[in-house]
């Protein structure tokens, strides 16, 4: 799925990557996507989604709709240009980009003296290293562990003066470490480490603190959250929109038909199917480009999650079999419709790190057959394959009102009933989904996505450090070399030595598939006309959360 350092997305610059629930760039459609019109202050903007946040407590947020909407309400430390490189902003913490010592591992940071909370109390450096230590404490808890488990210590140097030191060369700190939001230290006083999941903050908007240019007022839970202009907002201009409300609908379908009655102005993820229903339309424009995530089918090798422990995938070559039986390329050209293209591995096609190293699984029924019989399965009398007394039988789990993955998760059912895999769809509300099941790891096999984080490193889904739940590693994958190349590929600062390491590490992971790789999708956002913006504000779909990148920068004409 937002994935932040990677976000899991119920639909790739967080602070690493997130949980997404939706899911080169063609040329806009709708008119004209900005506005040369003078900016006018004032309005509601309505926002729709289709799943609930879980928490805006910054340390958990580990899905896409909790860092929408924490993007509204916390101040960055630093942010970060179209290109993805870290940039200070009337919008940020920072006053200057941080100075970086000659072997690479110590950050000093200098803060602006206006930067302060919502409660009237400064933000200072000592909030800038509770923040740091906190996702770096493993009692914590953290989904962001991963992003911060190489500071050594971290010093305030005075009022405005950060220094943090890294026990080693950490390429990709620059923005997983200090693309991040600060939260107040005050906020968590009384409360251990391991008890900050635990406190009102981010759960409560009466007992929340604020940073960011708006605050959060309604919680209705199922239903909609409100943010209205912060009043102690500190930066030198105010965003012109009053008051943003996060609407959320049961699905997707519901979701579009909101933006075409103008109930609502801005529609993130449209899905394929609804398109033909949108476009052309009077009033409404579309931004389309290939976005900073993809959706991938995950299994879980750990056996707790399966009768008498028996995990059906263990077998490099069951494995294999699963991704040619799946009709992957078909995926693109039926449910995305072209909007989207096939995906090998981990790294994005667009993206630097990609290499093109990635083994293509090609559809082949007959090869997953003969996999599959080498692997020691054999065809039971129901039709089904078994091995050592089990039947080769799953539950896949998705998230609901996500009309893509209902429509891959049929074809995926079927594809693996062709050649002897039984697969049960179980779909769940998002929310509690991610909380109950996929952070804890509790499943036998998700169809989700992630959303990437700026930088390629993926050590935090993929290595066995980060198992549930110091991380975000939920499938219980174990590679002892794929643990030593994303080590060796962060200890390194030149982009170029760092891709020779990520070619290797595609040809490793696709190889032994933790994942199939289904394919990175277009982002589709759809927006009323009414909704305005300078062309240095428009949304870059490349960037994670660049839907809504300089929200508040924009206006409504009404």
């Amino acid at each position: 799925m937002k994935r932040k350092w990677s976000i899991l997305v119920a639909g790739a610059l967080a602070l690493s990557l997130l949980v997404s629930a939706c899911g080169g760039s063609k040329a806009p459609s709708g008119g004209s996507q900005t506005s040369s019109d003078e900016p006018r202050d004032g309005g509601t903007l309505t926002w729709s989604t289709t799943s609930d946040i879980i928490t805006l407590n910054y340390f958990f947020i580990n899905d896409t709709a909790s860092q929408d909407v924490a993007n509204l309400i916390y101040a960055y430390l630093y942010n970060v240009d179209e290109e993805g490189r870290l940039v200070v902003d009337d919008w940020c913490i920072a006053s200057e980009l941080p100075e970086v010592s000659e072997d690479g591992k110590t950050y000093t940071i200098k803060l602006k003296d206006t930067p302060k909370w919502s409660d009237g109390k400064r933000l200072t450096a000592e909030d800038v290293v509770f923040t740091l230590e906190s996702f770096a404490n493993k009692d914590v808890l953290s989904p962001q562990y991963a992003n911060f488990d190489k500071i050594e210590s971290v010093k305030a140097l005075d009022e405005r003066t950060v220094q943090v030191t890294l026990s080693t060369v950490f390429a990709p700190f620059e923005t997983s470490g200090l693309y991040i939001q600060i939260m107040p230290k005050h906020a968590f006083e009384g409360y251990e480490p391991s008890q900050y999941k635990d406190a009102p903050f981010g759960k409560d908007p009466s007992k929340t603190i604020y940073s960011g240019p708006y605050i959060w007022t309604e919680w209705k839970q199922k239903q909609s959250l409100t943010f209205e202009r912060n009043p102690n907002w500190w930066g030198p201009k105010k965003p012109h929109i009053d008051k943003i409300v996060y609407k959320i609908y049961a699905d997707q379908n519901t979701e579009v038909q909101a933006l075409l009655k103008g109930e609502v102005d801005l529609v993130t993820q449209i899905p394929v199917a609804s398109l033909p229903a949108v476009e052309g339309k009077p009033g409404i424009k579309l931004i389309e480009g290939p976005g900073p995530v993809y959706d991938y089918l995950g299994f879980n090798f750990n056996p707790e999650n399966w009768p008498d422990g028996f995990v059906p995938f263990a077998g490099i070559k069951t494995r294999q079999a699963i991704a040619h039986a799946i009709n992957r390329q078909g995926l693109v050209d039926s449910v995305l419709q072209g909007h989207g293209v096939l995906l090998n591995g981990p790294f994005l096609p667009n993206g630097w790190a990609y290499t093109g190293a990635e083994i293509n699984y090609e559809y082949n029924v007959e090869k997953a057959k003969q996999l599959l019989a080498e692997d020691g399965w054999t065809m039971g009398p129901d039709g089904y394959l078994q091995k050592d007394g089990h039947k080769f039988e799953f539950t896949l789990q998705f998230n609901t009102g996500n009309k893509r993955r209902e429509a891959v998760a049929a074809i995926i059912q079927a594809n693996l009933k062709e050649v002897g895999i039984k697969v049960n769809i179980e779909p769940l509300d998002f929310s509690s989904w991610i909380e109950n099941h996929v952070t804890p790891g509790r499943y036998q096999a998700v169809l989700l996505g992630w959303s990437l984080s700026i930088d390629p490193d993926a050590e935090s889904i993929f290595s066995s450090k980060f198992f549930p739940p110091n991380g975000q590693n939920s499938g219980w994958y174990k590679n002892e070399k794929v643990d030593e190349l994303w080590v060796k590929g962060y200890s390194v600062i030149d982009p170029a030595e760092r891709k020779k390491v990520y070619a290797e590490l595609a040809k490793e992971i696709t190889t032994d598939l933790p994942y199939v790789f289904l394919y990175q999708q277009n982002i589709i956002v759809g927006m009323r006309d009414r909704v305005k913006f300078k062309d240095e504000d428009k949304p870059v779909l490349s960037l994670p959360y660049g839907e809504t990148r300089h929200i508040y920068n924009w206006w409504l004409s009404e």
